[in-house]
């Protein structure tokens, strides 16, 4: 009776949100092959995501540019506002997420397209079946404790580990599948991928590769050389660290599977690969290039944190993380322009930092994801927690 309740309330619960349930043979092909197992599945029913979807794009300020590359290989999605299961004490019960990522490009589009086209999809379907597995182990335990009624332990960590474990097997999922890809057509192409996921105040951040996610947070300190007036300006703080071959724990790595880092304008894997994790790049993954992100621990948004920014490597070749906050503080119309030039800047905020970049003389492909996280200017005494 209890395993039978169980079933009723996920399937409810998908009904109302994605209109599919879960089937013991298409858990059995999730169990064997992932997301991508189950897309491809008889087994199992078609899944579309797009209902989960709520209010577009809002709040997500995207800008790309091909710069001076003769190719466009750059990829990005964003969604901040994805309705998911998650486990309440009474059974299955929705949630808001929101999902951006930057996937980077290299030796071809085929990897960023790929990696772009299928993360929602793959991230939101290993949220469901993953959310389903919890359900079916707390109602296990409540059969054989012998309890009449069916109230679960939950909390923030358990819903947030889901999401995390998602992210990363979702990359996983992708890789595997380009590289099958790859060997068939014989693709030489590589991306870097960085997310960022937030949900009830907190952000998670997975990286490989040298894009970087970054937070800006107001802080208000005496002027120095102005008389010791108080100035307010946005800080910046990098959420990632690059995987550059010659990081001592990933040239660690790198050697051990008997790959070398040679210095070819930069340090470089074999004097090919400018980063050591990365999707697909299949001709060098036997010299320990992997496709495992690196995870930041959740991180609880403080009422002084304004902005989420993700840009791919292009932002930075010119641009430092602070060069970057400074823009997004002088793009509401302050004062002090000098880090930015104010008469040829587009009004979108994340256009405004593309455009710099561009002008300051990057030479690869540009995109960044700019993600407020407050309504008003920073320069306002005025909070909105989010």
């Amino acid at each position: 009776m209890e395993g039978e309740k169980v079933a009723l309330l996920l399937v409810t619960f998908l009904c109302s949100s994605y209109a599919y349930e879960v089937s013991v043979s298409c858990m059995m092909a999730y169990d064997e092959g992932g997301a991508s197992a189950v897309f491809n599945s008889p087994e199992c029913q078609l899944w579309d995501f797009s209902t989960a979807i709520k209010n577009g794009t809002d709040n997500c300020l995207v800008a790309t540019h091909q710069g001076r590359r003769k190719y466009q290989e750059d990829r990005m999605t964003c969604y901040p506002r994805v309705t998911v299961p998650v486990l309440g004490e009474d059974g299955v019960e929705e949630a808001s997420v929101g999902i951006a990522a930057v996937f980077d490009g290299h030796g071809g589009k085929e990897a960023s397209e790929m990696a772009s086209q299928k993360f929602f999809d793959y991230f939101l379907l290993h949220v469901v079946f993953n959310t389903y597995k919890n359900l079916f182990s707390h109602s296990k335990e409540h059969e054989e404790a012998g309890q009449n009624s069916l109230k679960f332990k939950v909390d923030d960590e358990s819903t947030l580990g889901i999401l995390e474990k998602a992210l990363l097997r979702t990359i996983q999922d992708i890789d595997s599948e380009f590289t099958q890809e790859a060997l068939k057509n014989d693709y030489i192409s590589g991306s870097t991928a960085i997310v960022v996921l937030w949900m009830n105040g907190q952000i998670l951040v997975g990286n490989l590769g040298d894009s970087k996610a970054l937070i800006c947070s107001r802080k208000t300190h005496f002027d120095q050389e102005n008389e010791g007036d108080l100035i307010t300006r946005l800080q910046a703080e990098e959420l990632t660290k690059d995987h550059h071959p010659d990081r001592d724990d990933e040239k660690a790595r790198i050697e051990a599977a008997g790959g070398v880092v040679l210095v070819v304008g930069v340090p470089r894997v074999n004097g090919i690969l400018a980063v050591s994790r990365s999707i697909g790049d299949i001709r060098l993954k036997r010299y320990g290039v992997i496709a495992e992100p690196e995870v930041t621990g959740w991180r609880r948004l403080s009422t002084e944190d304004w902005y989420v920014v993700i840009g791919s490597d292009g932002i930075f070749e010119r641009m430092s993380p602070q060069d970057v906050c400074d823009n997004l503080h002088d793009g509401h119309g302050k004062e002090n322009k000098t880090s930015i030039d104010s008469s040829s800047c587009p009004s979108s905020l994340a256009d405004c930092i593309v455009h710099n970049a561009f002008s300051k003389g990057s030479g690869d492909n540009l995109s960044v994801i700019v993600i407020p996280l407050r309504q008003e200017s920073p320069s306002l005494e005025h909070k909105q927690q989010i």
